[in-house]
């Protein structure tokens, strides 16, 4: 089974994913998780995509597809997979298409999170990651007992770069205008479904469920 999970930045894509994997078994390829531990190991792909990553702005698709190709040759989606975060443009879309054709492959479902823009700020803008041991708070939905302090491992919590309120809005803005045509390229197909990405965990889980099975 092959998915596409579509949906502005802090939709609930990563979260859904995380399910799928555990109710079906298929493998997930983050671009988004890819390309932040590239830059974390400052690769040669890493170090082209940190200048976009931080200013908020999309990586180019040839590196985005490089990424992608790089994780499929590992032979860890011979199950399937879940693409999130890819593709985000048109031509990302038509080039997927093609590469999975040369392979005899084709996408099964598009999952589309629907969600506002004041809810994507509030859901990103209060993340923050310890620096020691990497573990994730939220300052309102998860806080640490301390503030700026890590419950695990007294660490100092630091917000990402392309995590503040300015950039979040600019990711927004960059997505919301390359993906109209984006879902129209889907729409097409009865493989194209809209998802309530302001709904609970929990609903939308349940929603995705209904559809697969």
């Amino acid at each position: 089974m092959i998915l596409v999970l579509l949906g502005a930045p802090g939709a609930g894509k990563g979260t859904q994913a995380k399910n799928l994997i555990e109710k079906y078994g298929i493998h997930q390829i983050s671009t988004g998780d890819i390309l932040r531990e590239a830059v974390k190991n400052q690769t040669e792909t890493g170090i082209k995509a940190k200048g976009f990553m931080d200013s908020g702005d999309l990586v180019p698709d040839e590196l985005v597809i490089e990424i992608i190709a790089e994780e499929v040759r590992r032979g860890c989606c011979v199950n399937g997979f879940i693409l999130d975060g890819f593709p985000r443009t048109l031509a990302q879309g038509v080039e997927l298409d093609k590469v999975l054709k040369k392979i005899h492959l084709q996408i099964d479902h598009v999952l589309d999170f629907e969600i506002k823009r004041e809810t994507v700020v509030e859901r990103i803008a209060g993340r923050r990651t310890c620096k020691s041991c990497g573990f994730g708070y939220h300052i309102r939905f998860s806080p640490p007992s301390k503030d700026g302090v890590c419950d695990k491992c007294d660490g100092e919590l630091l917000q990402r770069a392309d995590d503040t309120e300015e950039t979040v809005n600019k990711r927004y803005d960059v997505y919301k205008k390359q993906s109209g045509e984006l879902s129209g390229h889907y729409e097409k197909s009865s493989k194209y479904h809209k998802l309530d990405g302001e709904s609970g965990v929990e609903e939308v889980f349940a929603e995705i469920v209904k559809i697969l099975d």
